[in-house]
């Protein structure tokens, strides 16, 4: 967990080790969300950006018979 600091403009820092897994680049946009007593940050992505999100992932699961 990282501890960022709220200046007198109320703004934040992110972390370069958080910018970094995250792919966050300058300029992005965001959606910030008040959630119970926290608060969230979600990076706005083109959904083109996701393409290949998922590769390799393990499609081989076992079904039930009377599942198609």
């Amino acid at each position: 967990m990282e501890t960022v600091t709220i200046s007198p403009k109320f703004q934040i820092v992110i972390p370069q080790r958080i910018r970094e897994s995250m792919r966050l680049r300058s300029g992005e946009k965001a959606h910030v969300l008040a959630f119970r007593n926290r608060m969230e940050i979600i990076p706005i992505r083109d959904v083109r950006a996701l393409r290949g999100y998922l590769k390799g992932i393990d499609t081989s699961v076992v079904r039930e018979g009377d599942r198609v």
